[in-house]
């Protein structure tokens, strides 16, 4: 797996690259997670404080972030497969 891109980068060093990117993209996402939790916590009925807003934001993210740490681990996937990349996000 030596083989060299364009841009002179080994498909290994882009592979790991494409880990360790995604391994910081789902430690955002626990962030994230922790944030909604602690809102919904937060939250009170009683005095009619409520975070739904911030909550349905922050849900977003973390679809978004689950996301992206996908794409990422696919990319991986497919350069260790050996495929080309398609003209889809990357």
């Amino acid at each position: 797996m030596t083989e060299r891109r364009k841009d002179d980068v080994s498909v290994s060093d882009e592979i790991a690259d494409l880990e360790r990117e995604a391994e910081e993209i789902l430690l955002q996402r626990e962030t994230v997670v922790a944030q909604i939790r602690q809102l919904r916590e937060a939250e009170d009925p009683a005095t009619g404080t409520y975070y739904a807003q911030e909550i349905f934001r922050l849900s977003q993210d973390k679809l978004r972030l689950a996301t992206e740490a996908e794409l990422c681990k696919c990319k991986a996937n497919r350069l260790r497969l050996g495929n080309k990349p398609t003209g889809i996000v990357q």
